[in-house]
């Protein structure tokens, strides 16, 4: 126990999938749950949030311990973890639904959110202006059970391969010093 509390925070980046799996590696990350948030419909379902009609964005709620991993660590590998320059898509992934968005929960979110964000756009690592949303948390909707952990329950899925396979191989890569020990 680390006699602190752990934070929650709520990202989205495209596929709900590709960022739940190289997040997940994280040493301070305790869970991660895919779900919905940004829209007006209530308990939505992946059917409807597909449509892009709700308003929602795939989101994942992410529990971290910050004496292991900032807020503002967390989210500068999410601005390197996907492209925040391509409004509503992630590569072929297209839609509101795939938005870049960081739903912050009380002011020190809010803060973080903006600093980091300016700071990686100065940085200059991505060629085109952040797009990236910055709004407050209204609700959050856990998505259903089947979408928990699914590039580990799917490995053999094409989508799995070609597109969150490559991600988590670049987060190993990349964040190599920020991983957990491997489970086992």
């Amino acid at each position: 126990m680390t006699g602190h509390a752990l934070e929650t925070l709520v990202l989205g980046g495209g596929c709900f999938w590709c960022l739940e799996a190289p997040l997940r590696e994280l040493r301070g990350v305790s869970a991660i749950v895919p779900g919905y948030a940004g829209g007006a419909s209530p308990d939505p379902t992946y059917e409807q949030v597909c449509t892009g009609r709700t308003g929602h964005a795939e989101v994942v709620r992410i529990t971290f311990d910050p004496a292991v991993i900032s807020c503002a660590d967390l989210l500068r590998i999410f601005f390197v973890m996907h492209d925040p320059t391509t409004r509503n898509r992630q590569g072929n992934d297209v839609g509101t639904q795939y938005r870049s968005v960081i739903y912050w929960q009380d002011a020190a979110q809010e803060k973080t959110a903006y600093a980091v964000r300016d700071e990686m756009e100065k940085s200059g690592i991505w060629p085109a202006p952040i797009v990236t949303e910055i709004a407050p948390l209204d609700h959050f909707w856990p998505a259903e059970e089947y979408h928990r952990d699914y590039f580990a329950r799917n490995p053999g899925n094409p989508y799995c391969s070609a597109v969150i396979a490559p991600k988590v191989a670049k987060m190993r890569r990349l964040f190599r010093d920020r991983l957990a020990a491997p489970a086992g």
